[in-house]
């Protein structure tokens, strides 16, 4: 679990997280991370890091679920943080049906 101060990430949270309210969205700071890491704006991309430091945005990515990053994102990401070349971005998470 992300340690993040809550009130560090709410004016990304209301921004990125609408559907909640900024506390709500804050109790899950990995969630608002991933959000803003992609489909954030770059300002509020570099805020982001500046914020929580790379070691964050790689604890985020690593742990990913189905449907928090699009394909751009994803490989920008990995490629950005170096967990891996241009060539070589590991599959999207999937979902998994028991």
């Amino acid at each position: 679990m992300i340690r993040i101060g809550g009130d560090a990430l709410k004016p990304l949270a209301s921004k990125y997280i609408w559907w909640k309210t900024p506390d709500e969205a804050v109790t899950m700071p990995e969630r608002v991370i991933a959000q803003v890491m992609n489909i954030g704006d770059y300002s509020d991309v570099q805020s982001l890091v500046a914020q929580v430091g790379d070691e964050v945005l790689r604890e985020v990515l690593t742990h990913a679920e189905a449907g928090q990053f699009n394909e751009r994102s994803w490989a920008y990401w990995h490629y950005r943080l170096g967990l891996s070349s241009v060539d070589n971005v590991p599959a999207l998470p999937a979902r998994k049906f028991a």
